[in-house]
């Protein structure tokens, strides 16, 4: 497994590595955001989605559990589906909603709170912790398979020892 790890000081360094991700993202990517409320899992998907292209708002999909955007990768046209699954009380509701049929290989998979709907849910390529560390974050990604590791190898983000 490969891993970067940084620190984030401010809304400016995670705006960077939004940009940063938004130019590694590959069709069919499915990456997991796991920190503590506040962590700034929705701050870092509202940075990828605006450098990726996405001209409007960005809304926390707390409520609705998910909300799609159409973004450009390479001239293609390419469906990324952002999931907060905070507030779903099993992983049922993932499969009841035909969320599953989303992870296709093809869309772009942001998940939000993944754990609520685990044993249901695909696997991911790219692990994410974010953690809350003095007044900024610290963040990890982990490539969990070819596609995340890819990804990670595209990322043009400066680590921190």
């Amino acid at each position: 497994m490969q891993s970067i790890r940084t620190y984030l000081p401010d809304e400016d360094a995670t705006r960077a590595l939004g940009g940063a991700l938004a130019r590694a993202l590959e069709p069919g990517l499915v990456l997991y955001l796991h920190g503590d409320l506040g962590a700034g899992k929705t701050a870092l998907t509202r940075a990828l989605l605006h450098a990726a292209g996405h001209q409007g708002a960005v809304k926390s999909p707390t409520y609705t559990l998910s909300e799609p955007y159409r973004i450009s990768l390479g001239g293609q046209p390419v469906d990324l589906i952002h999931y907060d699954l905070y507030r779903m009380s099993s992983p049922e509701e993932f499969l009841d909603a035909g969320f599953r049929e989303d992870f296709n290989g093809h869309n772009i998979c942001i998940v939000e709170w993944p754990e609520k709907g685990e044993p249901v849910l695909p696997p991911p390529d790219v692990n994410v912790l974010l953690e809350v560390s003095g007044l900024g974050r610290t963040v990890e990604l982990q490539a969990l398979s070819d596609l995340g590791l890819l990804c990670l190898e595209r990322l043009h983000y400066p680590p921190t020892p």
